[in-house]
């Protein structure tokens, strides 16, 4: 769970991406010695004191008209807004300058909290270099070094203490489900599909929808959050910074939802932006329904649907558990098959296997097809356990987990969907040495 959003801003060649590297304890971003070589955001997440946040590194802001600079600070605006903490991060060594007291009026303007840092801090005799920022009007400043990781912790303590509170979930109880896809592929007409009525802007312009919007809806006696995002475009397609919002956004939804419905385009086909956006649900471990769309534009015969079936499989391998419906959202055609399937999913999500049923079945598969040899060892299961759900995770504890061959932990994944179902869901299997 993320519990906000971080953005790190700043004049070029401050050291923005070696801090946040820093912060992340990884390298992410390209550090170099020279300004302009971040000119997009760059996104991790970061965790520290049991808070875990979204961390932005951006471009740097200077008021000179180079090259990229326009596009630059659009893109930092951006992430400003994205923000619910701001880490001004300015140049102890250089000294402050009128970018600094632009970037400064700029974020004052954004009402949002900012934590003055200033980097290339290296030892104590430095830390008079400080003072000067306190001109700035922006409280406090925070002495670091990004290369050294002198006053990071510091920082990161700042960066908890005014992160706002994760509020309550208000859609507790409820059957929450994202509906993503590419651009123009009908998004937003599946949604008024499900609501009955024309809640969000429907349109053929692609981008239309900028944000996610939740809208409740009751129906079968339960209750249901959709949330309608925006068409995620490929990253290197990504012109028009609203559109790289929309991306985030979309993210974001895929988060806080259960499922997803990915959206397909009858009329245009199955195309390589649609395998990109799939991922995303499926990499975040999401259930999972494949909502074939514009069903009313598709020329058939008796064995069109067999044969669509089969060409979203071989493109969706790793979607294989994944539910297909085929629907008309502008005509309302079979929109009556999502709901039971959405049902189902979401049961499948929570489903919770009995132990010792788990084992029966971890045991026959064993003993139909025990593993194969792996240089003179074979790899053997003692026990499993289910150790959560949405998504299910299932622990396998074993003689040796380096033995498990994808292969094996492929067919004992199909054996666990043969015994109970999970259809729609990923399955995670982890492989652990029995303890002794």
């Amino acid at each position: 769970m993320i519990d906000g959003t971080v953005a790190i801003v700043g004049r070029p060649n401050v050291g923005k991406s070696t801090v946040f590297n820093r912060m992340l304890e990884q390298r992410v971003s390209i550090v170099e010695d020279s300004p302009g070589v971040t000119r997009d955001r760059i996104y991790g997440d970061c965790t520290w004191l049991s808070k875990t946040y979204r961390l932005i590194d951006t471009g740097g802001i200077q008021i000179d008209d180079v090259p990229f600079q326009k596009e630059i600070n659009a893109q930092v605006e951006i992430a400003i807004e994205e923000a619910d903490v701001i880490i001004f991060l300015t140049d102890g060594r250089a000294g402050m300058s009128d970018d600094d007291e632009y970037i400064a009026r700029l974020l004052q303007r954004s009402k949002k909290p900012v934590i003055l840092a200033v980097n290339k801090i290296d030892d104590n005799t430095k830390l008079a270099d400080i003072y000067e920022y306190y001109a700035l009007g922006l409280g406090d400043p925070i002495a670091v070094s990004g290369v050294h990781g002198i006053g990071i912790g510091d920082l990161l303590d700042k960066v908890v203490e005014l992160m706002p509170e994760r509020s309550i979930d208000e859609y507790e109880g409820m059957i929450r489900f994202a509906v993503i896809g590419r651009p123009n592929v009908g998004k937003s007409s599946l949604t008024n599909a499900f609501l009955k009525q024309d809640r969000v802007i429907v349109s053929d312009i692609e981008g239309t929808t900028r944000d996610a919007i939740d809208t409740v809806f009751e129906a079968n006696g339960n209750r249901y959050v959709v949330i309608d995002t925006a068409g995620i475009r490929k990253r290197g397609k990504v012109y028009e910074n609203v559109e790289k919002y929309s991306v985030l956004r979309a993210k974001a939804a895929i988060e806080r939802c259960d499922l997803a419905l990915v959206v397909l385009d009858g009329s245009t086909g199955i195309i390589e932006q649609d395998k990109h956006v799939a991922g995303l649900a499926h990499d975040a471990k999401k259930g999972v329904i494949i909502v074939y769309n514009k069903w009313d534009t598709v020329e058939k015969d008796e064995k069109t649907m067999v044969n669509i079936t089969k060409e979203i499989r071989k493109q969706f391998v790793y979607l294989d558990y994944a539910p297909i419906a085929f629907v008309s959202a502008k005509q309302g055609k079979r929109i009556d098959t999502l709901l039971p399937l959405i049902d189902l999913v979401y049961e499948n999500l929570n489903k919770r296997i009995q132990t010792s049923v788990l084992n029966e079945v971890i045991l026959d598969a064993q003993l139909a097809n025990p593993a194969k040899p792996h240089n003179g060892k074979k790899f053997k299961i003692y026990y499993a356990s289910q150790v959560s759900s949405a998504p299910c995770t299932i622990v396998l504890f074993c003689n040796d987990p380096e033995l498990l061959h994808f292969s094996y932990e492929r067919y004992i994944e199909n054996k666990l969907r043969e015994a109970f179902g999970f259809e729609g869901v990923p399955i995670n299997i982890v492989a652990r040495k029995r303890p002794e």
